[in-house]
């Protein structure tokens, strides 16, 4: 059976530790914690799971604290996991199977990312991440901020799941815009996936034109992951909504077209701009496109589910009930409602058709 390290970074983690070492402590056979200056109870309760607990100065480099914790590891395989993440019952036991079939010719293994839910607990967004990568491949992190484990080889997707559960009353951390800042202020320049991320930063914090700015010069590197280019677009567009300059969201919208296929995000956003035109015939081609293919849309890497589940069903009961298409509206608001029993609007809709088609 293949043997896994499990390795982590933390700093005041006191909330959320034990629950994710609790998650998979019986299943890894090594936890490798580098605390990069804890001052709560962090390592205290560290040291009921492990004993290889290592001290980094934090220097603002995620990178070079998450490669430390992986040049301590000594089994096959490393298992990288944040503070706040967790993987569920279901998901244990995928992991034990995939722990048990694993075999060694596999360099890497991408696993779903879930990053946020609705007050149903249904996923409505989630990426996919490489978690689990063979120790001796020496696989480095990149990145000051916002890093990614740079990966090649024999890959292999799992249907693993990680959940993403941060504490509700968390406040939005302004850390990773100063990373990129200092970055800019000792005269660094910005890779095109730094541009990109410091501009999704900027635009967090409410720094609109400053974030056009960035978003803007990703794009011009033409070196941007297409997924990426896309969202850039959409993100434009959102700014330029905050900002009162509709014309420019409409031009960004539909400039997203230009990278690649259009994606069930991209189709919802149009859709929604022919519906505010009252544009009904067009706006239903779109969020029709928007669920037209379902097997394509899991081979995302990045993925609001909202945009190829309920709410293009949603949205194609307002356009079929202004068609005056009754039955087709109410068929897609059930589907919509199939995804999201309780979404407000679709229950409230479900009231009106059944007034509507009785009459």
């Amino acid at each position: 059976m293949t043997t896994i390290s499990l390795c982590m970074i933390v700093k005041n983690e006191e909330n959320v530790i034990g629950r994710c070492l609790d998650s998979v402590r019986d299943i890894v056979d090594e936890i490798i914690i580098v605390d990069t200056g804890s001052t709560d109870r962090t390592k205290e309760i560290i040291s009921t799971y492990t004993d290889s607990i290592f001290n980094f100065a934090w220097i603002d480099d995620f990178a070079a604290a998450r490669n430390f914790s992986f040049d301590q590891a000594t089994k096959e395989y490393i298992l990288w996991l944040d503070a706040d993440d967790i993987i569920h019952e279901e998901d244990r036991e995928k992991l034990i199977q995939l722990k048990k079939d694993l075999k060694p010719e596999i360099d890497a293994v991408s696993m779903e990312y879930q990053l946020a839910f609705d007050e149903e607990g249904i996923v409505t967004s989630s990426l996919r991440r490489y978690r689990l990568v063979k120790r001796e491949r020496s696989f480095h992190w990149v990145g000051l901020v916002h890093e990614f484990l740079a990966v090649g080889g024999n890959l292999s997707h799992s249907e693993v799941r990680v959940k993403h559960m941060p504490q509700s009353d968390e406040e939005p951390s302004f850390r990773n815009l100063h990373i990129y800042e200092k970055m800019l202020s000792s005269g660094a320049i910005l890779s095109p996936r730094d541009l990109f991320y410091y501009a999704n930063e900027l635009m967090d914090h409410g720094f609109y034109e400053k974030a056009i700015k960035h978003y803007l010069q990703f794009l011009d590197t033409k070196n941007g992951w297409v997924e990426d280019n896309i969202r850039a677009c959409n993100k434009l567009a959102d700014c330029y909504q905050q900002l009162g300059l509709e014309d420019l969201k409409f031009d960004w919208t539909i400039r997203s077209l230009s990278y690649g296929p259009p994606q069930p995000e991209t189709c919802c956003r149009i859709g929604f701009l022919f519906l505010q035109k009252e544009d009904y015939l067009s706006a239903a081609h779109w969020f029709e496109q928007a669920i037209s293919d379902q097997d394509e849309n899991k081979t995302l890497f990045f993925q609001n589910q909202a945009h190829s589940t309920w709410l293009p069903h949603l949205q194609l009961a307002v356009c079929y009930d202004r068609l005056r298409q009754y039955k087709l509206a109410n068929q897609h608001n059930e589907l919509a409602a199939n995804y999201y029993p309780t979404q407000p609007s679709i229950v409230a809709n479900q009231e009106y058709f059944k007034k509507v088609l009785q009459a």
